[in-house]
Parts: structure tokens; sequence; C-alpha cells
């Protein structure tokens, strides 16, 4: 059964109603929670989009030739260039490099990135 958002005449604020018959869009019977009021104009939801890591790594890009900081301020991008470099190259990444770029991309950094 669908939940709908509904936005009260009087005090402005949303609520949420759970509603039992689909064909019901008239909230005549609905009181705000908030004040009591019975005009209920239905409102659009929220709702989430996510995203998958390509998408994010696709919309961040490459770091820029100068040197872009806060690129590498986002853990998602530590060791991206390596890794992808060397897939290019057809070279398995070391465990040693794999154990540090999974480590950074939780939280702990390497020593030169730890002042960044």
């Amino acid at each position: 059964m669908p939940t709908y958002e509904y936005r009260c005449n009087e005090c402005q604020r949303k609520c949420s109603t759970f509603v039992r018959s689909m064909s019901m869009s008239d909230p005549e019977d609905l009181r705000c929670p908030h004040c009591g009021a019975a005009g209920l104009q239905r409102a659009f939801s929220t709702f989430a989009h996510h995203r998958t890591m390509q998408q994010v790594w696709d919309n961040s890009g490459p770091p820029s030739a100068m040197g872009d900081d806060d690129y590498y301020k986002d853990p998602r991008n530590i060791g991206r260039w390596t890794e992808e470099r060397l897939e290019q190259l057809g070279v398995d990444m070391p465990s040693e490099a794999r154990e540090m770029i999974d480590a950074a991309r939780e939280g702990d950094l390497p020593e030169p990135l730890k002042d960044a």
C-alpha cells in the first residue's frame, strides 16, 4: 500500500500518510498531525538516486595536469590512477600496493597524504 506525503495549508509542515487504497487521492478525512488542521494538499515525495562507483569516477574525471589537491582528498580516488595504469599495462597490482590503497580508502592515509 502506498504512503503519500501532504503539506498542511495552515502550518506548512509535511506529513506522511499510509493509505489503504491506491484510489484514494482526496485527503478529505485527513488531519495534520502537527496542528490538527484539515486542509492538506498532496506534496511531491523525495527519492534517492544511488550512483555506481564507475559513475562517481566518470563524473569526477582524472586529476588535472596541474595537480588538483582536492582530487585526492576524496578517498575513492586514492590509488585510482595506479589501478588504471597497471590494468592498461597488463600488470597485476602488487599485494602491498593493494593493501595500501584499500587502507587509504577506509581512512588510513599513507604518510605523504596525511597532511594534504
